[in-house]
């Protein structure tokens, strides 16, 4: 089986299903976790925002952003943005699965949808909401290399934090907050081990269970 497969089949055990009670009734937001494959590598698709945005301005993140009032679901919302951000056409998403929605700290509930596009893609960035998009390798997630961390005031929980260079246009990258924690945990699920550094979650459940696990947690972040 090659590996983009083996990758699906393994993902789709995460894939989130809403339980009873419903999900509280908050404003909702998405955002695409595009990966590909090349060279037998797995990578992630990542932007840089706009250093003219309102909110997280020139921060790293995931193609997305809030609900609209036409969208079918989550999972639209995720694709719609994502062509409006990087000119990424919805039917060159092969959508894998979405993972449970975790809380961010403007009070949106997110739901990370995760899919696969053509390691040929180009992006064309709107430059209204992002100046640069950029992949790395998935497994960068789960070393310590690049890798910081610090606890956030007042709570358990810890910032994670990468600074990549890269290579050839020596760019400099800062993944960090919950763009960092949804690699690191996309990254465990992908690979089935723990990183080479410490986390405050438990990686052997979020092994087995994605959902029981971390949706407490990451409702916190």
């Amino acid at each position: 089986m090659a590996l983009k497969e083996k990758i699906t089949e393994r993902l789709k055990k995460f894939t989130f299903v809403e339980e009873s009670p419903r999900l509280p009734a908050l404003q909702k937001a998405s955002v695409l976790i595009p990966l590909f494959v090349r060279e037998e590598k797995v990578y992630v698709l990542l932007t840089l925002r706009s250093v003219e945005l309102r909110h997280n301005a020139g921060e790293v993140c995931f193609p997305g952003g809030k609900s609209d009032r036409n969208d079918r679901d989550e999972i639209h919302t995720a694709l719609r943005e994502a062509e409006e951000e990087i000119g990424l056409p919805p039917d060159g998403v092969e959508v894998v699965c979405r993972l449970s929605p975790v809380l961010n700290q403007r009070g949106l509930l997110v739901t990370p949808v995760v899919g696969f596009i053509s390691e040929s893609f180009q992006a064309c960035p709107n430059p209204a909401e992002v100046s640069d998009v950029f992949s790395v390798p998935l497994d960068l997630f789960l070393k310590d290399v690049h890798h910081s961390a610090y606890p956030i005031s007042n709570t358990s929980t810890m910032t994670h934090c990468f600074n990549l260079t890269d290579p050839l246009t020596k760019k400099v990258y800062q993944i960090w907050g919950l763009t960092a924690i949804l690699n690191i945990l996309l990254a465990v699920l992908v690979f089935g081990r723990k990183p080479d550094f410490e986390v405050e979650f438990n990686v052997d459940k979020a092994i087995v269970n994605f959902q029981l696990e971390f949706k407490h947690r990451l409702s916190k972040l």
